[in-house]
C-alpha cells in the first residue's frame, strides 16, 4: 500500500485565508498555489498508509480534548537567515496550538516526530523566494491584522505535485457552557 505525506494545521478562514493565499502568489512564491493558508501542527510528515486508521484516531481523541480558542494575526516576522521565510505572526492562540501541536507528535502516537527547529505558530506567506520578494512580503503585510474563533484542526495530504489536500477535519468539543441560573 505503500506511504503517503500527511500533514495537521489550523486552516485560516475565509475571507483571510484566499488573501494571504494572493499576496504569497504576487510575491513569487508559486507553491502556494497547492498550499492552503494555514498554521501547522504537524510538517509533512511520511507516514504507512496503513496507519492512516489509527492516525485518524489519534485526532480524534485531541480533538475531543480540545476546546475552542481565539485565533489573532498581527504583523510580520521572519525565520531569515536561518530559513527562508516570511511569516504573519500569531499573536494570540500560541499557547493553544503549542499544546495542540505537542499532543498531534506525542512520542506515545502514531505520529511521533521530531521537530528540526523549535515549535514557533505561524502563517507563513514567503517561503524560499528572491530575496526582495521575501522584503517586500514583510513590508507590505507588516500591518496585516485578522482574527477569529478556531474551532478545530485538519489533516491534509500531500500528492506526487506538491498540492496539499484536505482529508479530514476534526472539530473540538464545543465550550462548556454556563450552567442555567435559577430564577424566582
Amino acid at each position: 500500500m505503500g506511504s503517503v505525506t500527511l500533514g495537521v494545521s489550523i486552516a485560516v478562514p475565509e475571507p483571510h485565508g484566499s488573501r494571504l493565499q494572493r499576496c504569497r502568489l504576487g510575491f513569487g512564491d508559486a507553491a502556494a498555489a497547492g498550499i492552503p493558508t494555514h498554521v501547522t501542527l504537524l510538517p509533512p510528515t511520511e507516514v504507512a498508509a496503513a496507519d492512516r486508521p489509527a492516525i485518524e484516531g489519534h485526532l480524534v481523541a485531541i480533538a475531543a480534548a480540545g476546546r475552542p480558542f481565539p485565533m489573532r494575526l498581527s504583523g510580520t516576522g521572519t525565520f531569515r537567515p536561518l530559513s527562508p521565510v516570511v511569516f504573519v505572526r500569531v499573536v494570540e492562540g500560541g499557547s493553544a496550538c503549542g499544546w495542540l501541536q505537542e499532543r498531534v507528535r506525542d512520542a506515545s502516537g502514531p505520529l511521533a516526530t521530531e521537530l528540526r527547529f523549535p515549535y514557533h505558530p505561524h502563517v507563513t506567506v514567503a517561503h524560499g523566494i528572491a530575496e526582495e520578494a521575501m522584503d517586500r512580503a514583510f513590508v507590505e503585510l507588516a500591518e496585516y491584522e485578522a482574527a477569529w474563533q478556531v474551532t478545530g484542526f485538519a489533516l491534509y495530504e500531500q500528492d506526487a505535485g506538491g498540492v496539499w489536500a484536505l482529508r479530514r477535519e476534526f472539530r473540538f468539543a464545543p465550550a462548556p457552557s454556563a450552567a442555567p441560573t435559577r430564577v424566582g
